[in-house]
C-alpha cells in the first residue's frame, strides 16, 4: 500500500509505516489541483491542515482507503463523503490532549494572577503590586462544554485545586470522578469559568453568542482552546465590555485561515479583534495548546497505531 505525506511529521512516522511494509511518498509543496492529478495511485493520505479533503479530492481518489490527520479534528475532511466512500478516518486527539490541557490550565492561572500584564509592566520599570492583585482559583465551579479527551484532560488538571467542575456534553453518560455532567440550565447557573472542548461542527459554529453569554447567571471567564469560530468575536468583545465575560484566553479565533498556520494574511484586521489585542484582561496564543514537543511525537504515534490496527 502506498502512502502519500503532505504534510510534515514526526519521523517516527514514516519510519515505523516503512517498517510494516508501506510505501511512503512524501510531498510538501505541491497545491491540491497537482495533488489531484496523481492522488489515484495512492492507498493512504497523511496530512494536518495544509490542503482541504473535499468531495471533489475524495472523488479522485478512487483507491484511497483511509486518511490519517495527525490532529484533533477532522473539519477539514468532507467527513460524510468519505464515509460513504468506505475510507477510513484516523485523528488523534489521543494525542495531544494532555498538552491541551496543561495550556489551558496555564491560560486559566495566568488570567487570574494578571501575569502577562505584570510581566510586561515590570519589564518596563512598573512596579504595581496593587494593579495586579490576582484572584483565586480555590472555591470556583469551572464549566466545561465538551466532554471528550479535551475536556476530560482539562478536568484532570483541575483535580489539584479545591474547585467544582461540571460539565456539558450532547452526549450522556459521559461525566467521570473528575467532572459531573449538568444540563445546560445548571451550567449556566453555576459557572464561574467556562472552557470550550468541542470540535468544529454546524452545532458548534457560533455557540458562543450574545443570547448564549447572557443565559449565564454570573459573569464569568471564558477559555477557548478549541476551535475560534465557536466564538463570535464582535458578541465576545460586547460582554468583556459589559463585564459579562470577565476576560478570555484565546488560543484560536474565529479569523484564523482553515490551515491554522497564518491569521495574518489580511492587513485590514477587524475591529473587534484590534480591541482584544489592547485588553489587558485577554490572553493569546497562536493555536498551539495541543502543539508541544511531546504531543508532536505521541500525535504521530497514536496515528500509525490506528494504521496498524486496521491494515496490519
Amino acid at each position: 500500500m502506498r502512502i502519500l505525506h503532505l504534510d510534515t511529521n514526526h519521523p517516527l512516522m514514516i519510519e515505523q509505516l516503512a517498517q510494516l511494509g508501506f510505501t511512503n511518498d512524501e510531498d510538501y509543496t505541491s497545491n491540491k489541483k497537482e495533488i489531484e492529478k496523481k492522488i489515484h495511485l495512492y492507498d493512504g493520505i497523511i496530512i494536518r491542515s495544509r490542503l482541504t479533503i473535499d468531495a471533489s479530492f475524495l472523488d479522485k481518489a478512487t483507491n484511497l482507503k483511509f486518511i490519517g490527520r495527525v490532529g484533533a479534528g477532522l473539519e477539514n475532511i468532507d467527513v460524510d463523503h468519505a464515509k460513504a466512500n468506505g475510507i477510513f478516518l484516523a485523528s488523534a486527539p489521543e494525542g495531544n490532549r494532555n498538552a491541551v490541557g496543561e495550556h489551558t490550565l496555564g491560560m486559566l492561572l495566568s488570567l487570574f494572577n494578571k501575569l502577562n500584564k505584570a510581566d510586561k509592566e515590570v519589564r518596563n520599570g512598573q512596579w504595581d503590586r496593587e494593579g495586579n492583585r490576582g484572584i483565586e482559583l480555590d472555591g470556583k465551579t469551572v464549566g466545561i462544554i465538551g466532554y471528550g479527551n479535551m475536556g476530560k484532560a482539562f478536568a484532570k488538571k483541575l483535580q489539584g485545586f479545591d474547585v467544582e467542575v461540571i460539565c456539558f456534553d450532547i452526549v450522556g453518560g459521559v461525566g467521570d470522578e473528575n467532572a459531573r455532567q449538568v444540563g445546560i440550565m445548571e451550567l449556566q447557573q453555576r459557572t464561574d469559568v467556562l472552557s470550550l472542548h468541542v470540535p468544529q461542527t454546524p452545532e458548534t459554529i457560533g455557540m458562543i453568542n450574545d443570547e448564549f453569554i447572557n443565559s449565564f447567571q454570573k459573569p464569568f471567564w471564558l477559555l477557548n482552546t478549541a476551535r475560534g469560530k465557536c466564538v463570535i468575536t464582535t458578541d465576545l468583545v460586547s460582554n468583556l465590555k459589559s463585564g459579562k465575560i470577565l476576560g478570555a484566553g484565546l488560543d484560536v479565533l474565529e479569523y484564523e485561515k482553515s490551515s491554522f498556520e497564518n491569521m495574518f494574511d489580511d492587513q485590514n484586521l477587524p475591529e473587534a479583534f484590534k480591541y482584544l489585542m489592547k485588553a489587558e484582561n485577554v490572553l493569546f496564543s497562536p493555536h498551539v495548546a495541543g502543539w508541544t514537543v511531546e504531543s508532536k511525537e505521541k500525535l504521530a504515534q497514536t496515528i500509525v497505531d490506528k494504521i496498524k490496527e486496521r491494515f496490519c
